[in-house]
């Protein structure tokens, strides 16, 4: 299916590795131009030049933060008017709610809600102006099915989650759709931590815990970033104009609910 976005322009968000990688390459495959933002330069470096390789498209780097005022600005100015933006950014550690600080709870709102609501705001209206935007925020499955030691991350995705569900009924009018795309289990550096984790605390080791996760899901293995990335894709398609404020579960089965 050609999705329709060739030529386009793309701002993906801690797009180095894991699942904002996935999404870049994924968007690079159906012809759209990236600008990939995340903190660790040679890793971004590397996958740029990945994606160059395998697709051919303009390939834009910014190494910054984009949880920071001075991030977010440096990524505006590499890709000021983008047609497709992709939220992105790591989660805070696990953890026990009785440990964490004032300070912690801010860090995490900054992270996972504040700072995508300030990149929907800085170009959701030209989007508006074009007639045509894609906003697609990585949240996580624990939004639909909580998990204690979460609670830092699933707190901040939620609020976002909320104030998403009110934005994107407004801006599909203009054919801007906001969305969210749910990861469950995936090979990533943050499932690992978080298993790694939840083994220590067990006192197992990290292949035992590691498998009764597995276990757990449905499909009966891991999830892989490129085709968390391809679902990514479709979303930011012309054919896609009619979804908006939706929370896409991406978890191989593992949420046994109806809705």
């Amino acid at each position: 299916m050609d999705l329709g976005i060739k030529g386009k322009s793309a701002l993906v968000c801690a797009s180095s590795k894991g699942l904002g990688r996935g999404c870049a390459l994924a968007l690079a495959r159906e012809g759209v131009h990236v600008t990939l933002v995340a903190r660790g330069a040679e890793a971004l470096e590397k996958t740029a030049a990945e994606i160059r390789a395998a697709t051919g498209v303009t390939v834009i780097t910014v190494a910054a933060d984009i949880v920071t005022a001075a991030g977010r600005a440096a990524a505006l100015a590499a890709c000021p008017q983008p047609d497709i933006l992709v939220n992105n950014a790591g989660g805070p550690p696990p953890g026990d709610f009785r440990n964490w600080s004032r300070d912690d709870w801010l860090a995490a709102l900054d992270a996972n809600m504040l700072a995508p609501i300030e990149m929907i705001k800085a170009t959701v209206d030209p989007m508006i102006a074009r007639k045509f935007g894609r906003i697609v925020n990585i949240t996580s499955g624990a939004v639909k099915m909580p998990i204690d030691v979460l609670g830092l991350s699933t707190s901040a995705r939620l609020g976002l989650t909320g104030f998403v569900a009110g934005l994107s009924r407004k801006t599909v009018a203009h054919n801007v759709t906001i969305n969210n795309l749910l990861p469950g289990f995936h090979d990533t550096d943050r499932v690992k931590s978080v298993v790694g984790g939840q083994a220590k605390q067990r006192g197992v080791s990290y292949e035992q815990a590691l498998a009764e996760r597995i276990a757990t899901i449905p499909a009966g293995r891991i999830g892989d970033a490129e085709e968390f990335g391809a679902a990514c894709a479709w979303l930011c398609s012309t054919q896609a104009g009619f979804i908006t404020g939706q929370n896409w579960l991406i978890d191989g089965g593992a949420y046994s609910g109806t809705f």
